[in-house]
């Protein structure tokens, strides 16, 4: 998968070294994505999809107030955004499989009054009001957590709630939602920067140690402007522990923005590791009627 450059704010990405032959690929994008929330990945796949792709499936699913309106951690305009990149497709060989030019998406957005915080830094300069944030991305929790539970138990969803996945695609999400960075060749990651917890920030926090072989945590994480979300399906094996748990929290004290001095590490990542652990230690001690299944989401990882 190529992505070219023909607009104002796009880049190109011509080779990837952190695939084993240096070719970007769409399967690598998802396993970075969930790895480690890699926002790069994020904007090819919405370059690939197009704006108003994205929105209108969505929509169509029944997530109609989601809107996915902009790339991650890149600063571009409005039409910036709406423009996504020419991509190219091809074989081993080098013979082009498949072109899609550049799209425009026209995808007719609600109009929005969300503001955050009490200031915001743009560039050194403090503005002393809420931070507009009515052009952003937006999904609410209730609607993420609905995706995971589409994801997890996709049987539970007549045919036609499902998402357009084969068998074989859902064994790749589950392996990547819960494979850690320390298990993975491609990208291999450098476990003293990325530890095998960062992402899994319900029932870990923000913990460095060595994480037991009973326990995986089918997830999605995010964080930005002092906001913290995890999204996340808990496994325990020699347990027979299963539950879903889906929590986000503001941790920004001073209610600036910009700023980089939010409230991770003294607030978010502690509440999400007692989070996790209390839902834990209630399923641990709760009685059940029925021992669960687990044999689906048992995983061969990387390593």
């Amino acid at each position: 998968m190529v992505t070219e450059s023909d607009y104002s704010g796009q880049t190109k990405t011509l080779n990837d070294p952190t695939t084993p032959d240096g070719r970007p690929t769409i399967a690598q994008y998802i396993r970075k994505i969930f790895l480690v929330s890699d926002n790069e990945a994020f904007n090819r796949l919405y370059e690939f999809l197009g704006q108003e792709y994205i929105n209108k499936q969505l929509s169509k699913m029944g997530y109609a107030g989601a809107e996915m309106r902009h790339r991650l951690q890149v600063a571009l305009s409005t039409d910036e955004n709406a423009h996504t990149n020419p991509i190219s497709f091809y074989d081993t060989s080098g013979k082009i499989l498949f072109y899609q030019p550049m799209q425009f998406s026209q995808y007719n957005f609600s109009k929005r009054n969300d503001f955050v915080g009490a200031g915001y830094y743009q560039g050194n300069k403090l503005i002393n009001h809420s931070m507009d944030f009515s052009q952003k991305n937006r999904i609410s929790l209730e609607d993420l957590h609905d995706i995971l539970k589409r994801v997890i138990f996709p049987e539970s969803f007549a045919a036609k709630q499902r998402f357009n996945l084969t068998n074989g695609d859902y064994k790749f999400l589950y392996q990547y939602m819960s494979q850690y960075p320390g298990e993975t060749k491609y990208p291999s990651y450098d476990t003293a920067e990325i530890w095998n917890g960062i992402g899994k920030f319900l029932y870990w926090g923000a913990d460095k140690g060595m994480l037991p072989e009973n326990i995986r945590i089918f997830n999605k994480i995010g964080g930005a402007y002092g906001f913290l979300i995890d999204v996340s399906y808990f496994v325990d094996f020699d347990k027979k522990i299963e539950f879903m748990l889906s929590a986000a929290i503001y941790c920004n004290k001073d209610g600036i923005l910009n700023d980089d001095k939010y409230d991770y590490e003294s607030v978010g990542y502690p509440f999400m590791k007692q989070l996790g652990r209390m839902i834990y230690d209630y399923e641990l001690k709760r009685k059940k009627d029925y021992d669960a299944d687990l044999s689906k989401y048992k995983m061969r990882y990387d390593k």
